[in-house]
């Protein structure tokens, strides 16, 4: 089954279930899939060089993430299939209010600035959508190469360490000021 459908599911397989899917917050709904997604993630198994197979996965399957935000650097380890604002709570790095919707597009204050190279590696690949486009047009110093770190992810072309620029304005679009 795949994660989408099994977290559907989730609402359908309990008597009188019509209405259980509805009562599932979108945050809750966003976690289950993308814990769906780190779960679906295949598993190798070591050879009989245990030692050397584990650090070559591992510095295959990793990599740095730096972050600039105003005159402060925060760094970071990324898995594979990780998106940026993933790297930011995972590391527990302090970036104050980055990712206040937690990746459920509905603020924009994981906006981060793209090197030029690594903007047009995501954009070919996962280009910005509608909804990412319009958080981004109400974004503090936007940018031609800025994406919502929520939507970035980690991809194995990626160079081993990533850097991205943090605005040091945040601003959440589902507070009313």
């Amino acid at each position: 089954m795949a994660c989408k459908e099994r977290a559907v599911a989730i609402g359908t397989s309990q008597p009188g279930a019509g209405t259980d899917l509805e009562m599932l917050s979108v945050r809750t709904l966003s976690a289950l899939l993308r814990n769906c997604r780190r779960l679906a993630t295949p598993v190798s198994f070591a050879s009989s060089n245990a030692a050397t197979s584990s650090s070559t996965a591992k510095a295959v399957s990793t990599k740095q993430v730096e972050f600039h935000c105003g005159n402060e650097k925060f760094v970071g380890t990324a898995k594979l299939g990780d998106t940026l604002l993933d790297v930011v709570i995972n590391n527990d790095l302090p970036l104050d209010g980055f990712g206040a919707c937690e990746g459920t597009l509905a603020c924009c204050t994981c906006h981060v600035i793209l090197s030029p190279q690594h903007y047009e590696r995501v954009d070919r690949l996962n280009p910005a959508g509608e909804e990412e486009m319009d958080l981004l047009d109400l974004a503090p110093e936007l940018s031609d190469y800025s994406r919502l770190g929520c939507q970035v992810q980690v991809e194995s072309h990626d160079p081993d360490l990533i850097v991205v620029k943090v605005p040091v304005e945040k601003r959440d679009l589902r507070v009313q000021e």
